[in-house]
């Protein structure tokens, strides 16, 4: 599973880099926020690519969203130095998730969320959207693309299956394999204990594979995963 998003893995810095880096982000250096950006855009394209609703795709480009969170980011580029700390990636990440909230909610009809209101770290705005794109990646990395092709039964069964586990277990499998987050970051983004996002990560693997070999049509492919 993991290696989907290997494209989008960004441009490594030194600690030093990323060290100069927050703190002329906690000094409201718009230059440093506009390289903070480069440095993660494809990993941020690649999250939008991943949680955005099937209802939206078509209607919704991921340049676009990237383009409305970056604005929103300059906005509120004094927050980050009020914040408790977090990395610039986890930082835009939040950032790009509050866009996808307001995108989902504004399309789809939903009610519009207080302007002013921080979305948790850990809220994914659209499960729905989670779930499916999970199970459609599973789909085609457990099967040939003419054959998850004639799968949309199974796909669909296995995003049932996917709903019924413990949403932060869910969360912590999206983060690590589908976003390629490391087990710090995810942390982070959960607001938990690295050890207890690794405890996590191992447990929610365990039951999704349980999950997925109760499935008729991939029990063949997730035997050997």
């Amino acid at each position: 599973m993991q290696g989907t998003l290997g494209e989008g893995a960004g441009v490594s810095a030194s600690p030093n880099s990323t060290d100069d880096l927050v703190g002329r982000l906690r000094a409201g250096d718009r230059e440093a926020l506009a390289e903070a950006f480069a440095r993660h855009r494809q990993r941020l394209a690649g999250l939008v690519r991943f949680r955005l609703a099937p209802r939206l795709q078509g209607r919704v480009d991921a340049d676009d969203v990237l383009q409305e969170a970056y604005l929103a980011a300059a906005r509120r580029l004094e927050h980050f130095a009020r914040t408790e700390a977090p990395s610039p990636f986890v930082w835009l990440r939040m950032i790009v998730m509050q866009t996808l909230v307001d995108l989902y909610r504004q399309h789809l009809g939903a009610k519009m969320r207080d302007g002013g209101r921080e979305v948790p770290l850990q809220e994914s705005g659209s499960p729905e959207a989670t779930s499916a794109s999970m199970a459609i990646r599973l789909a085609a990395d457990l099967t040939s693309p003419s054959q998850a092709a004639a799968r949309a039964e199974e796909v669909e069964r296995a995003r049932q299956a996917i709903e019924t586990m413990d949403p932060i277990d869910r969360e912590v499998l999206a983060l690590r394999h589908f976003e390629e987050l490391s087990n710090q970051e995810t942390a982070e983004v959960l607001g938990i204990q690295p050890k207890a996002a690794s405890i996590r990560y191992v447990r929610a693997l365990r039951r999704l594979k349980d999950l997925l070999s109760t499935l008729p049509g991939l029990h063949d492919e997730t035997r050997d995963a």
